[in-house]
């Protein structure tokens, strides 16, 4: 039998439009975006790889195919400061795959779609940012992206007919609105070895981390050069386990993609100069560091931190590490000794002008503004979107001492 070297090519047939995308080494992204004249018909899409042994020798696979079916629904989506709610009739392909639909948040019982849906119709609301809603921006807007899919997120590849409805919404950044993004806790996760943990990240009104911003204040008004005073706190039934925080970033936009972004702690080590870490339990990670705000027409702040749950006192976790600097050497991740790396977010902070009212507290500024999609989606069973955005780093702004 051959002994293959490398994969060369991904050969692939279909409809006009479809195209692929090469990630990695033998790994791509089939697209395809259908057409509303493609809409209540199914296609074909076949592959054939080639690849190649030691001497050269270039061989191809058998052809693979996978049939796409095109539906169309009266779909209505609705975008308000606050939630997305989205409502689509039930079709015979949607029926049929009923008991299988679910958001991109798999897990999460909030979004279940069985909640506020009818016999005639699929219906579901959630708050921005969450069952699985992703963020992306571009130049003008910033856009919430979420579908409803009877795919298994766990799985890689399919053989059945999967519903994908996609839905968006979209704001534009030019707009002094607060898109209502509401207090985020707590961030549930389970994982092999370590079972159900949670994590926390709350907003402090001081040092002395007893009294915690309330959840309904959000945003919480801050001045610049004020001191913030946050904590990130894991929750979990397995004992002899301690907290890492890897890295924490600041963003302008509930994003943590966001090409605008500001690194605050990487690799474990401290990068702002304002920074100062308080004393906790093993659980806990609690610092403070100096309100900024970020150069342009930018008037909140979103805190994003990656962390790790490890078993304490084991040599070569990621916790016993610590700050790695550039050009360490980081060990590879233990299976069973600490957990993957979790992205949790808080926010928004939203900074105050000197111009503006200087009454200390906090308030919640929601935008009058709502904006009304009302069309209909193409539902196409295979379609894979991928995304990279590169990042600018920005710098706090230096402003005077305030009063």
């Amino acid at each position: 039998m051959a002994q293959f070297t490398s994969i060369i090519d991904l050969i692939i047939t279909g409809p006009r439009g479809i195209s692929k995308q090469k990630i990695s080494t033998g790994e791509y992204v089939i697209k395809w975006t259908p057409t509303e004249n493609e809409v209540n018909d199914h296609f074909p899409i076949c592959f054939v790889s080639e690849a190649k042994d030691r001497y050269n020798q270039v061989y191809q696979s058998e052809v693979r195919c996978v049939i796409a079916d095109v539906g169309h629904h009266d779909t209505r989506v609705t975008c308000n400061e606050t939630t997305i709610t989205v409502e689509v009739e039930k079709s015979y392909l949607i029926r049929r795959n009923e008991d299988n639909l679910h958001l991109d948040k798999f897990t999460d019982s909030s979004c279940n779609l069985t909640l506020l849906s009818n016999t005639t119709h699929l219906v579901a609301s959630m708050p921005l940012g969450s069952c699985g809603t992703h963020v992306e921006e571009d130049e003008d807007n910033i856009i919430f992206k979420n579908s409803i899919t009877s795919a298994d997120p766990r799985a890689v590849i399919s053989r059945q007919h999967d519903v994908d409805i996609a839905f968006s919404c979209i704001y534009p950044k030019r707009t002094n609105l607060t898109l209502g993004f509401r207090h985020k806790n707590p961030y549930a996760f389970s994982e092999k070895g370590f079972g159900a943990f949670t994590f926390t990240f709350e907003f402090f009104q001081t040092q002395r981390f007893r009294n915690q911003i309330d959840a309904n204040t959000y945003p919480v008004d801050v001045y610049l050069k004020q001191m913030m005073f946050m904590q990130i706190e894991a929750t979990t039934s397995i004992p002899d386990t301690e907290l890492f925080v890897e890295s924490c970033k600041a963003t302008p936009y509930d994003n943590p993609n966001s090409r605008i972004s500001y690194t605050i702690i990487e690799n474990g080590c401290v990068k702002d100069g304002t920074v100062q870490i308080y004393p906790g339990s093993r659980y806990q990670f609690r610092f403070g560091m100096e309100a900024f705000e970020f150069i342009g027409a930018h008037e909140e702040v979103h805190i994003t931190c990656s962390v790790i749950l490890c078993e304490a006192n084991i040599p070569g976790t990621r916790c016993s590490q610590g700050c790695i600097r550039s050009g360490g050497h980081r060990s590879k991740r233990e299976a069973v000794a600490q957990t993957s790396s979790h992205s949790i977010s808080q926010g928004p902070l939203h900074l105050v002008k000197t111009s503006q009212s200087q009454t200390s507290g906090l308030s919640l500024n929601l935008g009058a503004n709502m904006v009304f999609i009302v069309g209909s989606l193409l539902v196409c069973a295979v379609v894979i979107y991928r995304s990279r955005r590169s990042k600018s780093k920005y710098q706090p702004l230096p402003t005077s001492e305030m009063d």
